[in-house]
């Protein structure tokens, strides 16, 4: 046998041994869903399975997250997409809730620093949820549309146990009046609220689900299920109309990018927050950082460079405005290095500043939210973040459809001065993903927990890129979360250490018990699957 022709054998059966080599035990092989239940991840996991594309399972997962976890998202809210074909293109599906044209005119005369203030009719978006899952199922689904609700809608009709999180939040329902169909949902025959482990059913939205299932978007923005929803809305005093469900239309759009050192950072661009994400990056990578940075004396420079860009980052909100209706020069300022150069320049290693230093105006810190991360095994990689903004949103359930409302508009209080019929509201909402070309290895990654979005997502990959750390336990880390006010909110478990050396300097700080940050993530590298869902909100990533 010629030289050659050995070479050729050889290649070939080290090339096979590679292709069926076993990833070590809690990595996948071909593809993976990171969802915040497992309930949901494992849904999302069945449809890949079944030949469906990262859309399908991204879709199915969130449907079914909006039974599981209904605090956070829902039909009734809206989503943006960040999408990785095969080819390596990234686009964006934008279904990001607008403002009616029929809004209350002096809506930003009633913004308030209390959360709890902000609930009610005036405060809904048009949704487009589903809209958006419609254009994304048009561009790359591969199964039905209607095979992607059955899972939940099975789940709605037959009943799930209150999850722990789920039960957490049902409290803040007893302040709503006995009548309310959202409290009702959540009351025993007795009248008496569920609890963890009860069991809820959501007979109406399983009735609507199937409906859409059947006959598409069209039946929630134009047919009778438009109707029902507008008849309940309206009658609890929204301003929304069949024209404006009608008119809503979920955008298309090339992905933004920066390059941090060996990875390419994919986001969508504003309204959606990713510009403030790469800020941050940005800023925080010309500061050279490495594992060192969380040595000794190390540690407490990094995170003071850490929260001093983040109080500038906040003083950018204001420019997240939808680009339809605002200046894209000032946005896509905020992502270029000399900007990032320019601010560094101006954070001291020792001290800390008054709010007019950074140029921040008051605004409503919010939390909530859901994200998925989906990676299937032809290399399409879907990062979706969907809310109804606060939690359970507007409080305002349709009796007629089970949809819960959100109360997206409140996003507007304290980023703009004006607000636009058909404008979305400026949002954290930062669906990514990461692309090394050399290393060809990818992170799909997002996060929730409303304005701790950027916090969550900044940290770990802070962690991740330059720390040394395993995405496990770059998302496990504590955070800091510098709010609205520049305060500084330490998770229980943060080193004590940076926290009062911190406070020291000047920085005012606090730790309340809980937080809302949660990252989901799908990394993929040797051709081996890390899938990862956040703690915090009790989540469980699946893959095969």
């Amino acid at each position: 046998m010629s030289i050659p022709l050995i070479c050729i054998i050889v290649s070939i059966i080290i090339c096979v041994a590679h292709f069926n080599e076993e990833c070590p035990e809690g990595l996948y092989k071909k593809a993976a869903v990171a969802a915040d239940s497992e309930t949901c991840s494992k849904i999302g996991r069945d449809i890949l399975q079944s030949g469906g594309s990262a859309v399908d399972g991204a879709i199915a997962t969130l449907l079914c997250t909006s039974i599981i976890h209904p605090q956070s998202m829902g039909i009734g809210g809206g989503s943006i997409f960040t999408i990785r074909e095969q080819s390596g293109k990234v686009r964006i599906i934008n279904a990001r809730e607008t403002v009616p044209k029929a809004f209350k005119t002096d809506l930003l005369a009633m913004c308030t620093t209390n959360i709890q203030q902000i609930e009610g009719p005036h405060w809904i978006g048009v949704p487009g949820d589903i809209r958006g899952y419609e254009r994304a199922h048009k561009l790359y689904g591969r199964l039905p549309w209607a095979s992607l609700f059955q899972p939940t809608i099975k789940m709605a009709r037959e009943g799930i146990r209150i999850p722990y999180v789920l039960s957490r939040f049902l409290p803040l329902l007893l302040k709503e009046k006995p009548d309310s169909p959202l409290r009702q949902l959540f009351q025993n025959e007795q009248g008496e609220q569920l609890k963890e482990g009860d069991i809820v059913k959501f007979e109406k939205l399983a009735d609507t689900l199937e409906i859409i299932a059947e006959h598409g978007a069209d039946a929630l923005y134009t047919g009778d299920l438009a109707k029902h929803l507008v008849s309940d809305i309206q009658a609890a005093g929204s301003t929304i109309t069949l024209e404006d469900l009608s008119s809503f239309n979920a955008s298309e759009t090339d992905a933004w990018k920066v390059n941090l050192g060996e990875y390419d950072l994919y986001f969508p661009p504003p309204p959606a927050g990713g510009a403030t994400l790469s800020f941050i990056l940005n800023t925080m990578l010309g500061f050279n950082p490495s594992s060192s940075s969380l040595e000794g004396d190390e540690k407490v420079l990094t995170f003071q460079r850490y929260v001093e860009t983040c109080k500038f980052a906040n003083s950018l909100k204001k420019f997240m405005k939808d680009l339809n209706f605002a200046s894209q020069t000032e946005a896509v300022e905020i992502i270029q290095k000399h900007f990032a150069d320019k601010v560094r320049a101006k954070i001291s290693p020792d001290r800390t500043h008054d709010a007019s230093y950074y140029n921040v105006t008051p605004y409503l810190d919010s939390h909530g939210t859901t994200h998925v991360s989906v990676l299937a095994e032809d290399g399409m990689a879907v990062s979706v973040t969907s809310t109804i903004n606060l939690m359970f949103g507007s409080r305002i359930l349709s009796s007629k459809t089970g949809i819960l409302l959100n109360n997206q508009l409140a996003d507007f209080c304290g980023k703009t001065e004006q607000i636009h019929a058909g404008e979305q509201p400026p949002s954290s909402m930062s669906p990514a993903i990461l692309y090394s070309q050399s290393q060809k290895h990818i992170v799909v990654i997002g996060a929730s927990g409303g304005s701790m979005i950027t916090t969550g997502l900044a940290l770990t990959l802070m962690n991740f890129l330059w720390f040394g750390k395993t995405i496990e336990d770059s998302i496990d880390a504590p955070v800091v979360f510098v709010d609205s006010k520049n305060t500084l909110n330490f998770e229980p478990l943060f080193d004590k250490i940076v926290l009062e050396s911190l406070n020291k300097i000047g920085h005012k700080v606090k730790t309340p018990p809980m937080f809302y940050n949660v990252v989901n993530a799908v990394s993929k590298e040797n051709n081996c699957i890390e899938a990862v869902s956040d703690s915090r909100k009790k989540g469980k990533a699946a893959g095969y």
